[in-house]
């Protein structure tokens, strides 16, 4: 008996300390893993990746502008040193920073700011490659306006374009090169009038509070007096003259009426990179050059002598929610939604391309049903901040599609589908296929998701990162909306800043 007691006295004793060394463990916190920096104009994303969550403590200081953050339970690393060099002169929000052991167990990081920003701190927790992430969001203080990010594009152009006044100069189409292969770019009697250039004058008329104005590029304009524009602003008053009032700028809404605007979505981006080819090719960099081309083409048409216009939910390899890149193309008033991605499969035998419509009621095949369960994880992988996202009102309007978007994004669907096959792209399947994709919910926009190849395929992911693929796969997109509006003129609109 005393045997027995002694050899349970030793297995309580051993336990005991089994348990110290867990809590132990635990004290001594998590390990860094990696940490990225995804600077965009919209907003710079930080991303602390550990193999436990991690706790921290944020606090915004002013003049000038600071942000500090504090990691509890860590210890300065090499990768959290990497950090400081993961900092892009062109960031348009952090000048630099500094990070050290501030107390036992807990690292500051302080962020020198280039502006004011609203900082959104979160955890993540694992999800497809990933472990813990700790987020730091750093957005502007005045949120950018998609409409005035268009018209600010649209005044960058202008010195370009202005500076060849005749149409069919060799200059001016230079200033579109993929378009020039392609019969769907040229433009037929499209008159210079730039109608964007009337949005942004109407927008400078405008009487009331100049809030908006900072928005636009220091070469805008202060005072609404035509006569003294900068030379940015010079562009649209010249093209007057070929209408008989010409001398003076009339911004109207019949004009503005007149401009179609086509959103385009390269899918995923930032820290997720969508599928990956056998070869390491990442879906969110093919399908960001794909929608490159196509807005050059899209810039350079015209239909029914009504100049488009291209606007891009990302235009560089940062992260944008779903219910995001739908707000987006609704707050331009896009008259087509088109988003771009590359298919996967769990075998390489998958090949062909694919457009999807979107379906309120079941999902047309299997195959469908699975490839929007896919897309619509993008949020998890590339991390949404549920806590300060507006959820509820983004699952309120994702709920609100009609069915006469649905047959429009269906029409749109089939005239792509014919100029991909045109091209002598293979066809995965010979029809519009229909599931319940997120990104295809805007309730007032005809929308469809195209699926370009299977990534997944060695063959076809080698003609998605050849030039001249991707060239004629922009020419086929644009053929396929120049089509859809032959048959479907876009109706008039009156577009309000």
């Amino acid at each position: 008996m005393k045997a027995t007691g002694l050899k349970r006295r030793v297995l309580l004793q051993g336990g005991s300390i089994a348990l110290m060394l867990g809590v132990h463990q635990i004290a001594r916190g998590a390990s860094i893993l990696a940490v990225r920096v995804w600077p965009a104009a919209d907003y710079t994303r930080v991303t602390i990746e550990s193999d436990a969550r991690l706790n921290s403590q944020q606090l915004v200081v002013g003049s000038p502008p600071r942000l500090a953050v504090d990691i509890e339970g860590i210890d300065l690393n090499t990768e959290l040193r990497d950090l400081v060099g993961k900092i892009k002169p062109g960031d348009p929000f952090i000048n630099g920073l500094r990070i050290g052991q501030n107390a036992p167990k807990v690292v500051r990081i302080v962020f020198d700011l280039k502006q004011t920003v609203r900082p959104q701190v979160f955890s993540l927790a694992p999800v497809a490659a990933y472990k813990h992430r700790l987020v730091l969001d750093l957005y502007p203080e005045q949120a950018i306006d998609p409409m005035e990010a268009l018209i600010a594009e649209r005044l960058r152009d202008a010195p370009k374009n202005g500076s060849s006044t005749a149409p069919s100069n060799g200059p001016a189409v230079a200033t579109a090169p993929p378009a020039a292969p392609s019969p769907a770019p040229v433009r037929p009697g499209v008159p210079p009038v730039d109608p964007l250039g009337d949005l942004m004058a109407q927008q400078a008329m405008r009487p009331g509070p100049s809030a908006p104005a900072p928005a636009l590029p220091p070469g805008g304009m202060p005072l609404p007096m035509p006569p003294a524009p900068p030379p940015a602003v010079a562009a649209a008053p010249p093209a007057r003259p070929v209408t008989p009032p010409g001398p003076t700028p009339r911004a109207t809404a019949s004009r503005t009426d007149r401009i179609i605007i086509v959103a385009l979505d390269p899918g995923h981006g930032g820290e997720d990179p969508g599928a990956i080819g056998p070869n390491g090719t990442r879906e969110k960099d093919i399908v960001l050059q794909v929608a490159h081309r196509l807005r050059d083409r899209i810039n350079a048409a015209s239909v029914n002598g009504s100049p488009m216009r291209a606007f891009l939910t990302r235009d560089a390899d940062f992260f944008v929610p779903l219910g995001v890149r739908v707000q987006k193309a609704r707050r331009v008033q896009a008259d087509l939604f088109v988003s771009i991605h590359a298919d996967a499969f769990t075998t390489p035998a998958a090949r062909g391309a694919s457009v999807f419509a979107l379906s309120q009621s079941g999902a047309s095949s299997s195959a469908a049903r699975w490839l929007a369960n896919k897309e619509n994880d993008a949020d998890k992988v590339g991390g949404v901040n549920v806590g300060n996202h507006e959820a509820q009102v983004q699952r309120a309007l994702l709920d609100m599609s009609t069915t006469a978007q649905i047959n429009d994004s269906l029409k749109l669907g089939g005239a792509m589908l014919g100029e991909i096959k045109g091209i002598g792209a293979r066809l995965h399947k010979a029809q519009v296929e229909q599931a319940g994709f997120a990104v295809l919910k805007a309730p007032d926009i005809p929308s469809v998701l195209v699926e370009t190849a299977f990534i997944s395929n060695p063959e076809e992911e080698a003609n998605l990162r050849r030039a001249d693929y991707q060239e004629n796969l922009a020419d086929a997109l644009m053929r396929g909306i120049q089509r859809y509006f032959a048959q479907n003129p876009p109706l008039a609109r009156s577009r309000q800043l």
